[in-house]
């Protein structure tokens, strides 16, 4: 339920507010409003607090929140949630755009891509340094190495590290060298690794399963935002339908739906869902157009050479010719780009 504070509530009022929903057994989170305070409180038995907190000194009305997911709600936050992390700003009005390859390969490769990226207008550099592959026997990614590098790209062009996180184990590891976690699309329903980076004080990037209900990714979102992260983009990268022209099929209507369903900023990822790099400008467009909050693209120096997901790797001429496209979309529609 969400308890909202009366305009003029004082701090003391919303700490009173909050050690009563403590002492009912229930989660208090408390959030500062454009023109007032509520105090969310989350938890199995709701009813009985109800009476108790509508009596409370300050307190304006007690709602009940009707959506499964209750921090990532609308109801409880009407106003977009902007994240921030070093140079990447999404939500807001803001669309940042994350860009470089799938993998770090080398050291050559990722500072090349870096000031590719940078040049065209991007604000982060993705990259894998751990990549989840379908077979065992494909390129694992650097790990450590491939972490270290992308902060000395950093270091170079000033760009927002972004990168993916596996395991529980990595969680600290990655954090130390990243501005944004990325939880994958394989891992959206790793229940302990949600609860792990929600921990953290890094931004996250969490990406929807390739077979997940929109309910099913805001609740994921959840996990985190219930560990006490609030930092959190969600990241629509395609669904499996029984289409085959497509990797998958990038449902775009999705960023419309969930920015009517939550104040978290919904990212697009043309490349994963597309799977190929000639379609990939074109959805990047219409993912600005629909207001979108961010896109994250795959570009690479040699496509053809990447080891992995070249195919669907944009070169650097794609690239900053898609991002001149996206400027004039985003003009248009009174989006910062």
């Amino acid at each position: 339920m969400i308890v909202v504070m009366k305009k003029n509530a004082g701090s003391d009022q919303v700490q009173h507010v909050v050690a009563l929903i403590e002492s009912m057994n229930l989660k208090s989170h408390v959030i500062v409003g454009t023109e007032r305070t509520v105090v969310a409180a989350v938890g199995d038995d709701r009813k009985q607090a109800k009476a108790s907190l509508e009596s409370a000194p300050g307190v304006a009305e007690v709602v009940p929140i009707l959506a499964p997911y209750k921090m990532a709600s609308r109801e409880l936050r009407p106003e977009p949630t902007q994240v921030v992390a070093g140079g990447l700003r999404v939500g807001g009005g803001h669309c940042g755009v994350i860009a470089g390859p799938c993998s770090v390969e080398t050291e050559e490769q990722i500072l090349s891509a870096a000031r590719a990226v940078k040049a065209a207008g991007a604000t982060a550099l993705r990259g894998g340094a751990f990549k989840p592959r379908t077979s065992p026997y494909s390129f694992q990614g650097l790990k450590e190495v491939g972490l270290k590098l992308m902060a000395m790209a950093r270091d170079e062009t000033g760009l927002a590290v972004v990168t993916e996180v596996m395991s529980t184990e990595d969680v600290e590891l990655v954090a130390r060298y990243a501005d944004v976690l990325q939880v994958g699309a394989r891992n959206m329903q790793n229940y302990r690794l949600l609860e792990a980076v929600g921990k953290t004080d890094r931004a996250i990037l969490l990406k929807r399963g390739p077979s997940a209900t929109l309910e099913e990714l805001l609740l994921a979102a959840e996990y985190i935002l219930d560990a006490g992260n609030p930092r959190v983009m969600l990241c629509e990268r395609g669904i499996r339908t029984f289409e085959s022209h497509t990797r998958f099929t990038l449902p775009l209507a999705t960023v419309t739906y969930l920015h009517e369903k939550t104040h978290l900023p919904v990212v697009i990822d043309p490349s994963h869902g597309t799977g190929h790099a000639w379609m990939v400008p074109d959805m990047a467009v219409a993912a600005v157009a629909i207001a979108a909050d961010g896109i994250i693209v795959e570009v690479h120096p040699q496509p053809e050479r990447a080891l992995s997901d070249g195919y669907q790797s944009l070169t650097y001429d794609q690239f900053s010719q898609m991002m001149a496209r996206c400027r004039r979309v985003a003009a248009a529609v009174g989006v910062e780009l």
